[in-house]
Order: C-alpha cells, then structure tokens, then sequence
C-alpha cells in the first residue's frame, strides 16, 4: 500500500478533536479487563458493539511493587490514546489492579469512562450484559467527525523490530527520513527498541538535548546495567550493528526526551526514546500508552502483527519477505521514497486501514518488570 506523494502529504490529515490532549485518528471504545480473570467478558462485550475493541491481558492478579505500577499506569496510558473516544473497565473484584481504581485515573486523563465488575454485577453473564448497555451507551455518546489538521498534530510510533540488515540498511532510513519529515513539521516521534540503546548507550547519550533528558537516559542504562535481560537475537544484532545504524530511525534528529514504559509524552515537539523492547507487541503497547497515534513497524521476517488501538502500518526491506507476504505488509522500502511512504502515512491517519486492520490481526502485551506470585 504505497501512495503517491501528493502536497497534501505536506499539508496534514484529517482527525477527531478530542477535549483532551492530542487528534485521534481512530474513533474507538477502549473495553479495558483490568486483569486477567476478566479479560474473556471484556472480549464478549467488545464484541457486541460496533466500533469497540478490547485488550486481553495477563496482567493485574498478584503482582508486587513496580510490576504493578507498571501494569496500572500502562493500562491507563493506552485508554488515554487520543484514538480512544471513551473506555470502560472491566475488573474482577478481588485483583490488584482494581477496576473501579483503574477508571478513576482513565476519568483523570479526561476520557469518558465506565465501570463493572463481574463480582458486583453478580456473576460473568449479568457483568456482560451490563458492559454492553454502558459500552453502547459510550459509543453513542462519544460520535465524532474527522476535521483537518495540520503534520504538527500527529504523533507517530516506530519500532524496528529485529535490526536484520535489511532493516538497518534499506528500511530504518527510509523510517528515518519519514520521522524527520514529522518532526520537521512541529510532530512528534517516539521511538521504541531500547536493545538499540543498551548496545550503544554513549553514542545515543551523545544525542540527547537536555540535562533533564539525559538524567532520565542515564536512569533507563543504569537500570539496564543493573538487571541485565536475556541476550536475544535482536540484542546480539543491534550490538554487532555501528551506532550509525542503530540511530537512523530518527536520524540526526535531537531526542528531546527519554519515557519511562507505559509514560505518557509530554515534549511538544521532536523526537523521544520509549524504554520499551523491541518485540512488537509490548513495544506497541508502550506507544499507544505514551500517545502514539499510529505505528510504523519494521519488519525483515513480516510476521502480520497489529494493535487494538493504534493503527500499524508493515514496512520491509526485504524482497523476498514482501514478495511472500505482499498482502500482510504496507510498504516494500527498497521500492518506496520518503515522499511515497509519507503519503501512506497521511493515508492510513486519514482513516485508510492498514493491512494488520483490513485482516483483523491484533495483539496486546506489557512487558513485565518481574514474576507475579
């Protein structure tokens, strides 16, 4: 799905204004299970109303301490998405994250919110039925109208996924190019993948534009350096890449700040590194909590991969890959100019499904800081 470069790309989009911060370019109902025991009603309720999605999880029972933190302020971040019109909790009764807690600090973000809970509801199917009636009821209060906006409103997520060549070389600067083109414009980029950062921590210090910035750079290395994760192959590639390379998803651009996973961006322009792994499902979950608005993902194997919330537009660099899955990815980047990918992306926030979205192909994850009991 390449586009034609055409000056509306230079223009903007069209988006829903929301009385809060950010332009939605999705118009969604967020069903939030607020843990895991919850999760299948959250699914069935989703499922019965028209324009709603849900967020299945593992997450929210026995968890201690950060982990916990971790889950709640990442639940509240992604039903705080601007492409998120209203959102309704869904909890157990008796977990650690609570549901009635959780919709408190989604109504502070300022979404519209309701609540239920299996055990007040009186049992699985009298909580489903009430989720639905709230849920409709949300919808039915949340319609909006797409206006136009100008490339300063958008806030896009990158994440490239395996630091194969074919990514490093042909893929992540054509991403590069597109990201600085945003920014550029008065836009916003977030980019996750922190293995890039652990490998070449100095190089991508060296970047950073603040003091404030780089406290926060030096809490995510040190932390790293602390609990070290398990080598994988992405990390052992993105250690063997130059640091050139691993920076030109965002180029010679300046990174303005450094999130915490599951943090919401406050910078109000430029580029901001996102302390979330480069596995797409939890890296995407990081960026709808920190207020992406749609995600380019990067791929060299082209495994068809989604998001409930934001929309993911599949860029390759490799042929044999695009030629194999042509229909499960966007973009063939050894074929496509920055003006091209740039007009696919004002596409899809115009309103255009990716291909994850015409498929129905969605995950959801959060990265865990440590076991649950």
């Amino acid at each position: 799905m390449t586009r034609e470069p055409s000056s509306a790309s230079e223009i903007g989009f069209t988006a829903y204004d929301r009385d809060r911060d950010g332009v939605g370019v999705r118009n969604r109902v967020l069903v939030v299970p607020s843990v895991i025991c919850s999760h299948t009603v959250a699914d069935r309720i989703a499922s019965e109303v028209p324009g709603a999605v849900s967020t299945p999880h593992d997450h929210g029972c026995g968890q201690l301490g950060d982990d916990s933190e971790r889950t709640e302020r990442t639940l509240v971040g992604v039903a705080a998405n601007p492409n998120v019109a209203g959102a309704l909790a869904v909890g157990l009764g008796c977990e650690t994250v609570q549901s009635d807690r959780l919709a408190g600090s989604i109504a502070d973000r300022g979404v519209p919110v309701e609540e239920v809970a299996i055990q007040r509801a009186g049992g699985t199917d009298a909580c489903r039925e009430a989720g639905i009636d709230r849920a409709t009821a949300l919808r039915a209060r949340t319609e909006a109208t797409r206006s136009q906006v100008g490339l300063e409103a958008a806030t896009i997520g990158v994440v490239s996924s395996d630091c194969r060549p074919s990514s490093l070389e042909t893929a992540d600067p054509l991403v590069g190019s597109v990201v600085g083109r945003i920014v550029d414009a008065g836009g916003r980029a977030l980019i996750a993948g922190n293995e890039r950062v652990h490998a070449h921590p100095d190089a991508v210090r060296e970047r950073v534009a603040t003091a404030e910035a780089r406290e926060r750079f030096d809490g995510v290395t040190d932390r790293a350096y602390d609990s070290p994760a398990a080598v994988t192959a992405t990390r052992k590639r993105a250690a063997d890449a130059t640091p050139e390379q691993v920076r030109r998803l965002w180029g010679d651009r300046s990174v303005r700040d450094v999130l915490e996973y599951g943090e919401r961006a406050t910078h109000d322009a430029g580029v901001a590194l996102v302390d979330a792994p480069s596995a797409f499902d939890e890296a995407a979950t990081a960026l709808a909590a920190a207020g992406a608005q749609i995600v380019i993902h990067v791929t060299a194997d082209g495994i068809p991969a989604g998001h409930p919330i934001v929309p993911v537009l599949a860029v390759t660099g490799d042929r044999d890959t695009y030629d194999a899955l042509c229909d499960d990815l966007d973009t063939f980047a050894g074929e496509t100019t920055p003006d091209e990918l740039l007009a696919t992306l004002r596409a899809v926030l115009d309103g255009e499904p990716t291909s994850s979205e015409r498929h129905g192909v969605t995950s959801f994850a959060i990265t865990r800081v440590g076991p649950s009991i």
